[in-house]
């Protein structure tokens, strides 16, 4: 079974959808380690939590949750949009809506949730949310 660290996830996809005109993970990743440790929160090595954040990258992109924005808005080659899949999965496990830890908990009883198949399934589901 897959394991995914949801709060970086939502900051990945947060990022992407704040429209920054270079999409660096692994800088957001020590923003979400610098910003977990002033919360008092425990946080994984920083050189392993960067590494996970070009892997999530690599998967957000290859199985359609972002995709390269076009140069007619702005696409650099290093900048995303959030595809409907993608907002569709920001909205389940955003932290800031009430309620965001059951999806998180579903998502996390998949074999693997952000597979493309499973999460559509997963997400079409009314009681998710």
């Amino acid at each position: 079974m897959t394991t995914y660290n949801w709060d970086l996830i939502e900051r990945l996809l947060h990022e992407v959808q704040n429209g920054a005109p270079s999409y660096t993970p692994r800088a957001y990743a020590e923003d979400y380690a610098a910003e977990k440790g002033t919360e008092g929160e425990q946080t994984e090595n920083l050189d392993h939590l960067k590494a996970v954040a070009g892997e999530y990258e690599k998967l957000l992109l290859d199985r359609g949750y972002i995709e390269s924005r076009p140069e007619e808005q702005g696409g650099t080659g290093s900048n995303y949009l959030l595809t409907p899949r993608g907002l569709s999965l920001l909205s389940l496990i955003d932290s800031s809506i009430p309620g965001n830890d059951h999806p998180r908990q579903v998502l996390d009883e998949q074999e693997d949730a952000l597979d493309k198949v499973t999460f559509d399934e997963v997400a079409s589901k009314a009681q998710i949310a």
